[in-house]
């Protein structure tokens, strides 16, 4: 149990303050309000006008900076919706005034500072659950438990796929996509990556090579059209995971693909190959395809779910006194992967990944957000 916040058996609302009001939080906020596990109660950003506008826009009691909430009695729990530079900082804030964390992806930007975050948490008995939370949707749960139900035999390979000309034909301020912290395999790798360690456990070792399409770049969009950028990460990497349990993956990360293609995930099993969802979204197709034909199809809907369902997960795994599954430990595998593929696109050689996480079951099916179950 934790030094204060959510008692073992609770199942009252629970006191949650959000801390960046920028984008994205719109997403979180209008999903919170609507599941009866959590009461948002406090919204801070270094912007404290826009954090200002958005509690009167979702009707949160109280905004400020960012110690409107890291101050705040009734907040017991702290959602980190800052930018990637910032994560580390906030959340160990967080935890040093005494609350448990949910922080948007990456954990962190370096293996040091995200490990002597969760490190500090565990000695204060608080909890870090880290984004993304699109992979416990329904739509890839259910993909999870038909491959661990046996649905195509014995667990066997594992594809990715996400690639596209790049985020700078859209977004009207691209540079931090290309720079370091940025790329495909920071930007996207989460919603992959995790999702293939849930389905085959955790990764032993990657091989990755990669390179960029170009030095410069052009913004496309907005008011700074034309304005030419330098890329200094690899734009386009090829991976192939190890899993500890036997199985291996393949991945491509690319933005600077002519084909847009993104969502692609497949699990192979000895007897078939399950088509998941796209893991950066909800809900979704499940396939099985069994000797070259198509077994079984369903289409799963997204059922009330949205960004954040990995809070309400969370604090129902505290009030039952288990670790929450997106867990800190199972983000920290996750960054410790994609820093073994830029490792190992330098060194040319193979990179050994030494962090284990637990690796959770599936959610059962006819898990709901919107309704409490003890």
């Amino acid at each position: 149990s934790a030094e204060r916040g959510v008692p073992q058996g609770s199942l009252m609302p629970v006191g949650v303050g959000l801390v960046g009001a920028g984008n994205i939080s719109t997403q979180y906020l209008t999903h919170l309000r609507t599941y009866p596990d959590v009461r948002v109660v406090a919204l801070g950003d270094l912007d404290e006008a826009r954090a200002a506008a958005q509690a009167k826009a979702f009707g949160v009691p109280a905004s400020g900076g960012p110690d409107a909430v890291l101050d705040h009695p009734d907040v017991d729990l702290v959602v980190n919706l800052t930018i990637p530079a910032a994560h580390g900082e906030v959340s160990t804030l967080a935890v040093r005034a005494g609350k448990h964390v949910w922080s948007e992806k990456p954990l962190g930007l370096d293996r040091a500072s995200a490990r002597a975050l969760l490190d500090e948490a565990a000695a204060r008995g608080l909890q870090v659950g880290c984004a993304p939370d699109t992979v416990l949707g329904p739509g890839l749960q259910a993909a999870l438990r038909s491959l661990a139900d046996g649905a195509v035999g014995r667990p066997l390979a594992g594809l990715a796929i996400m690639q596209n000309p790049g985020p700078d034909a859209w977004h009207p301020s691209p540079e931090f996509f290309f720079s370091a912290g940025g790329g495909p395999v920071l930007d996207m790798g989460p919603y992959y990556l995790t999702a293939l360690v849930l389905a085959f456990g955790p990764v032993t070792s990657v091989v990755a090579a990669g390179g960029r399409a170009r030095d410069l770049r052009t913004v496309m969009a907005g008011p700074r059209a034309g304005a030419e950028f330098p890329v200094t990460v690899p734009t386009t990497v090829n991976v192939l995971l190890r899993h500890a349990s036997g199985p291996s993956s393949v991945a491509l990360f690319s933005f600077d693909s002519g084909l847009a293609r993104t969502g692609v995930l497949e699990f192979q099993g000895a007897s078939g190959t399950i088509v998941a969802p796209d893991p950066n979204r909800f809900g979704g197709t499940v396939t099985a395809h069994v000797g070259g034909t198509v077994a079984d199809e369903v289409e799963v809907p997204d059922a009330g779910t949205g960004r954040g369902i990995g809070v309400v997960d969370m604090v129902r795994s505290l009030a039952a006194g288990v670790l929450p599954r997106a867990s800190g430990e199972l983000a920290y595998h996750v960054l410790d992967i994609m820093f073994a593929i830029t490792e190992s696109i330098d060194s040319g050689d193979p990179v050994e990944v030494t962090s284990v996480p637990p690796v959770p079951e599936p959610l059962p099916s006819g898990w709901n957000p919107l309704v409490i179950q003890p």
